[in-house]
């Protein structure tokens, strides 16, 4: 479908308008899209995804194109927060009736929430480039240090973790019955630090120059400002983070999954795609930074992974290049209540039946995550159809939950 609803289409309002990709928007997500149109760096309008839904400060399932500055928050503290997807040469019928051993061999692989591996599970090969430029962001800005236990080992040894929330790893069918790896997850520990710290000094910035905004969460960093080169290097670094951790864990993953299954090789990877970025892009004869909130990058031809919930299907899709979107996506189905109203909903016999036929926990500490608390993903990808097209149908049959 195309664009359902737009805002701010008079062009003498002052406000940037804004694209949104579905009919329905709460009311909460219309407020933060009306206050991001104020601001000026905004260009040449905003665009909703399908999945969009309140976030801190904007809105989750936004692309937010902007000129000369950058907006912390909006790129958010899970900086590089994305998907990896495998095909293997597994089908189906080659699948254990019982899979609890191969959730649990990945379990003890992978270390989930806010867990680490004891050592540096990566080659210093993959971790020491990264080492010399976090070292000088850690010189010049010792500020970082004191927002993380013991920050210069940490980071090494969250490369390969999964972390809490709504990451996970899963072991998923296609429409052909092959088996497929794909998992979520972005910068860990290391990325929240360098968000919650340039969020702080964007602020900071704004308070100097006596800029005032609709909303704190919406401060920016400008170019030519004193940290924006800093915060763009910061951002760059973890996106690289995130991208090597997700790879770092996929081969864990494999590694453990090996022996408990008949021998496999890794078919076809799908995409190691972002979704909660900046990128430096042309668009509309402009080069913009492009931050995408909760969305994907889905040129012409290009692949992406868009999850459901863990009860829901999940769809390898390849992008149409629509232009309004700026060549983007949604990045999952997005939450229809918060964690919270979702713990005090959902009970755990609930959350046993809408995961029934998912090797998964069931129990109390992942209500949050159950599959009605999310949007319906039939409905989201239907809604954008003008956006991307379906080259694969996934169905979970294993969840690992961080």
């Amino acid at each position: 479908m195309p664009i359902k609803l737009e805002l701010n289409t008079d062009p003498h309002s002052g406000l940037r308008p804004v694209k949104i990709f579905t009919g329905e928007v709460e009311r909460s997500a219309l407020e933060q899209l009306k206050k991001l149109a104020q601001l000026d760096i905004v260009y040449p309008h905003i665009a909703a995804m399908p999945d969009i839904h309140a976030g801190i400060g904007t809105t989750i399932g936004t692309v937010i194109p902007t000129r000369t500055a950058i907006i912390p928050a909006a790129v958010g503290v899970d900086i590089g927060c994305g998907m990896n997807a495998v095909r293997l040469s597994l089908t189906a019928a080659q699948l254990p009736d019982h899979l609890r051993p191969v959730r649990s061999v990945i379990e003890d692989a992978v270390p989930v929430g806010t867990e680490k591996h004891q050592g540096p599970s990566a080659s210093p090969q993959i971790w020491h480039p990264l080492k010399t430029e976090i070292d000088r962001l850690f010189d010049r800005h010792n500020g970082l240090l004191r927002m993380m236990h013991r920050p210069e080992q940490t980071w090494i040894q969250q490369i390969g973790t999964l972390g809490g929330g709504n990451h996970f790893i899963e072991l998923c069918l296609d429409e052909a019955d092959n088996v497929w790896i794909m998992l979520h997850s972005g910068s860990r520990g290391i990325g929240n630090a360098l968000g919650r710290y340039f969020i702080a000094l964007a602020r900071q910035e704004m308070q100097r120059h006596h800029i005032r905004l609709p909303d704190k969460d919406l401060a920016y960093l400008r170019e030519g400002s004193r940290y924006f080169d800093d915060y763009f290097l910061a951002v760059d670094w973890a996106q690289r983070y995130a991208w090597i951790n997700r790879q770092q864990m996929m081969e864990l993953i494999i590694g453990a999954i090996r022996p408990l299954l008949p021998a496999f090789e890794v078919t076809e990877e799908a995409i190691n795609c972002h979704h909660n970025y900046v990128a430096k892009e042309q668009h509309f004869n402009a080069e913009l930074y492009v931050t995408r909130k909760g969305a994907i990058s889905a040129r012409k031809g290009q692949l992406g992974i868009i999850p459901g919930s863990m009860g829901g299907c999940s769809y390898i899709v390849r992008g149409k290049g629509n232009l309004d979107s700026f060549c983007s996506c949604s990045h999952g189905a997005g939450r229809s209540m918060s964690r919270k109203a979702a713990r005090k909903r959902f009970s755990v016999s609930e959350l046993r039946q809408q995961t029934q036929g998912v090797e998964c926990r069931k129990d109390k500490h992942v209500i949050d995550e159950i599959p009605a608390a999310y949007k319906d993903i039939n409905t989201v990808m239907a809604n954008q159809n003008d956006l991307v097209e379906v080259v694969h149908t996934l169905k979970q049959v294993l969840c690992v939950k961080g």
